[in-house]
């Protein structure tokens, strides 16, 4: 069953997009189901963006994000690879090189998926 953003996820995605006004993606029309593909897509406009969006996330905020990662509910498959280099280090310096590490083999493991489907 797809995720529905939860009331914490879409203060989250206000947060950092606060210029978003629905949480429907305009290119598919579909329901967001995640936050950092459409922060990466739609709204980041470089990478340089899109890491300046994240500073503005507290540490519970950035941890909470990261849980859903290990969880599989948060969608990295279609975030730039760029983008996921840029979030990687981000989440060392801010919470830890070992958490950076999970979200690598969370990634890798979404591409291995995806290229299996192709």
């Amino acid at each position: 069953m797809p995720r529905v953003l939860t009331k914490k996820d879409i203060s989250i995605l206000k947060k950092i997009a606060p210029e978003s006004e629905g949480l429907i993606c305009k290119g598919s029309g579909s329901p967001y189901r995640s936050i950092l593909p459409p922060l990466a897509n739609h709204y980041s406009k470089d990478l340089k963006d899109f890491l300046k969006r994240l500073e503005m996330l507290d540490n519970h905020e950035i941890r909470y994000l990261v849980g859903l990662i290990y969880d599989g509910s948060e969608s990295l498959g279609c975030i730039p690879v760029e983008y996921m280099e840029g979030f990687m280090n981000f989440i060392s310096e801010r919470i830890g090189e070992e958490s950076a590490v999970s979200v690598l083999k969370c990634f890798e493991e979404t591409i291995e998926c995806e290229t299996n489907f192709i």
